[in-house]
Parts: C-alpha cells; sequence; structure tokens
C-alpha cells in the first residue's frame, strides 16, 4: 500500500491499517516535507526497516509505484475526489477519508471512475462499522421502531454552513520541497500561502471545505439514508433555516420521512449522534456510548441478534479498515462504496447548496438536478484549477 496526504488524521488511519497482518504500507506521498517525512518514520520504525519511500508529486507517485495494490487517501477535502480518481485510474483500490467529495459532480466522476477500472473504493465513515451504530441502523432497517418517520443527525457544532470567501494575509513561499504550495492547493483557485492553511486552518473556507453539515453529516447522514434503506436516493426537499449553521433544516423525501440536521446539544452527548424515531420508538447513538440509548429495553434486548444477524446477513466484520482489505481480496463493493457515498454526500451538498441560496430547494435524485433552478444548478460542481482536473 502507499499513503497520500498524511498529516494528524492520516497518522491516525495508519495507525490503524500498520497491524493488519496482510497490509504492507512501502511508500507515503506528500507536498508537506516534514509530514512525509514523519509518516515514513512511522512505516520505518513499524516494519524495523528503512524502506519505505517518501515522495513530494502524487503523479510521480502513481506513475512509478505499479507494486502499489491500493492507496489510503487523508488530504483536505479538497483533494479527496481527485486523487481517488487518479489512484483508480493507475490502477489503485481507494481508501480514502471523508467528505469523499466537494460537489454533486465530483461524487458522480469517482462513482463512474470506480466501476469503469473496476476498482474497489472505500469511505473513512467507520462510524457505518461500529456495532453501536450499527445496531440503531439495523432496529430502524428491521423493523424494531416501526415505521421510522424522522431521523436526526449530527453536524459539526463548531462549524458554519455559510463558509468564508476571504483570504488570510499572503506571506512568502516557502522552497518547493519544503511546502509544495501549488500541490497543495491543488484543484482549488489560488491563493496567497499561508502557513496557517497548511497547519490545519484551511476549515471553514469555501474553498477547502464542505462546512457544519459535511464536516459530521458526511458520517451521520451515510447511517441515516442505511437505516431508512435508501442508501441509493436522496432527499427531495430541502427547507431553509434562517442561521448560518444549518442547525434545524430538514431534507424531507417524497414520503415525508424527513432528516432533521442538529448540532445536537440536546440530542447526544457524543459526536457524530444519529438518532432514528418510529412509530413503535426510537435509537439512538453517539461516539463514547456504551450502548444505544433507546426508548425501551425491548429494543436493547436485541442487541447482540441485531449485530450478529447482520454480520451474517453481509459478511462484513466490525472493521472499517478490516472491511476494505477484505473486499480488495473477494472485489465486492465495501460498505461506504462510491456509490453509497455519492448519495450520502449529495445530501449533504444539496443541504449545503439551500443555505447558501437561502431559499427553500427541490431536487431530482434519479437526473441530480434542481429542476427548472439554473442558479442552484450550477452549484453542483465547481471549476477544477488546471492542471488537477477530473
Amino acid at each position: 500500500m502507499g499513503a497520500i496526504g498524511i498529516g494528524s488524521r492520516g497518522l491516525h488511519v495508519l495507525r490503524w491499517m500498520l497491524p493488519e497482518k496482510d497490509v504492507r504500507f512501502v511508500a507515503v506521498c506528500d507536498a508537506r516535507r516534514e509530514a512525509r517525512q514523519a509518516a515514513k518514520q512511522v512505516v520505518d520504525d513499524h516494519y524495523g526497516n528503512r524502506d519505505c519511500r517518501a515522495y513530494r508529486n502524487i503523479r510521480e507517485f502513481l506513475a512509478e509505484r505499479t507494486d502499489v495494490d491500493a492507496v489510503l487517501i487523508a488530504t483536505g477535502d479538497r483533494w479527496h475526489a481527485l486523487a481517488a480518481i487518479w489512484a483508480m485510474q493507475a490502477g489503485k483500490d481507494v481508501y480514502v477519508e471523508k467528505p469523499s467529495c466537494m460537489t454533486i459532480a465530483e461524487g458522480r466522476a469517482v462513482v463512474e471512475t470506480a466501476q469503469r477500472y473496476g476498482r474497489v473504493y472505500q469511505t473513512g465513515t467507520q462510524r457505518l462499522s461500529e456495532a453501536n451504530f450499527v445496531f440503531c441502523q439495523e432496529a430502524a432497517h428491521q423493523g424494531l421502531l416501526g415505521r421510522v418517520h424522522t431521523v436526526h443527525v449530527h453536524i459539526a457544532p463548531w462549524d458554519k454552513a455559510l463558509m468564508r470567501h476571504d483570504w488570510l494575509p499572503g506571506q512568502p513561499e516557502p522552497p518547493r520541497e519544503e511546502v509544495d504550495w501549488d500541490a497543495w492547493l491543488g484543484p482549488s483557485p489560488w491563493r496567497p500561502y499561508n502557513p496557517a492553511y497548511v497547519a490545519g486552518a484551511w476549515r471553514g473556507f469555501y474553498d477547502f471545505h464542505t462546512g457544519s453539515i459535511g464536516e459530521w453529516g458526511a458520517h451521520t447522514i451515510a447511517q441515516a439514508l442505511m437505516g431508512l434503506d435508501r442508501a441509493h436516493t436522496c432527499p427531495v426537499r430541502y427547507h431553509h433555516v434562517a442561521n448560518d449553521t444549518g442547525d434545524g433544516m430538514v431534507a424531507e423525501f417524497a414520503d415525508g420521512t424527513r432528516l432533521i440536521l442538529s448540532r445536537g446539544e440536546q440530542l447526544w452527548r457524543g459526536s457524530c449522534g444519529v438518532r432514528f424515531e418510529g412509530t413503535e420508538g426510537w435509537a439512538s447513538c453517539a461516539d463514547g456510548y456504551s450502548r444505544p440509548e433507546v426508548s425501551s429495553p425491548r429494543i436493547l434486548n436485541e442487541y447482540r441478534r441485531v449485530i450478529d444477524q447482520y454480520m451474517a446477513r453481509t459478511g462484513r466484520p466490525m472493521s472499517h479498515v478490516r472491511d476494505f482489505f477484505d473486499c480488495v481480496k473477494s472485489r465486492r463493493p465495501p460498505v461506504a462504496n462510491a456509490l453509497v457515498m455519492h448519495y450520502s454526500m449529495a445530501t449533504v451538498h444539496a443541504c449545503n447548496i439551500c443555505m447558501w441560496l437561502g431559499r427553500d430547494l427541490v431536487y431530482d435524485p434519479v437526473r441530480e438536478e434542481f429542476p427548472n433552478d439554473p442558479e442552484a444548478n450550477r452549484l453542483r460542481s465547481r471549476a477544477m484549477r488546471a492542471p488537477y482536473t477530473i
């Protein structure tokens, strides 16, 4: 394997993957010298040698390393779709951090590339492979809650949906070998260098980020669609709310089933929460819960049966990275495959577009457009800066 864009989050996922006995990392790639050297050190220390090769240029890495079967991509959001597409075109399977794409058009391009090149693709929405979250999804899916009519989905409480369009003050660029600023920006519009971006302060800027809704919604909306058995479609009506965060926004399916976006102070004690509400009860979970919260002991009494049945039916482990590696071998789609993530992220993007335009929207998930709404349709894609294009 190889690793692309390995900062703090990338090192975290890399350390999840390194202990797997059937995986060996041989190369890392990052536009920042400090980051690629740190990643190389982690890999070399794990294997007890100095064999890991460090690259600055992603194109060079993908072309040269024909021995690499799969890549971990943990760049900033702006690079996720493009790096995944380039890697799949180079014959690599892909495990990429969330969000899988910055636009609806990017998400569709990822799906088409994975299908065309026959690649295994997994997004790092790891809660789709964690028992408590799977139980809540399956409780909804299996009818333990009756007819599910509402799902509350957690969005990041520190971010905004209305993001910044300004620039930080420009500073002199460092040598390219230290920070390749052009490569770091990738497909994003050019802007002057500022070291704060490279240190992680890119979040909250429109050019780089998907905001409060995308930050956690990439996880929680995927969980909601799975539990509703609607992983290959989207809500059709999006109702604007008069704030800059998206808190309280409603995304509605044609049959009236609702997703309600929430910053979560009253609903969950942890991050990335989801709460399914049905005619016969509710189930709720967030990070840090020992077990899901439920409306009745009757529901939680089914915990072990539901998890065992899910694993037997799907053949999936309760490990997101293990699911990916197993699928690399079997060639079947992982749980967070390109098509599943396209529809969950299309929901995220439609919510964002609703917030940005400040009005209600209607979305057609089959045609992947906002009918008779050219203003909204223009926001389904973004210009990509050459040569960083699909």
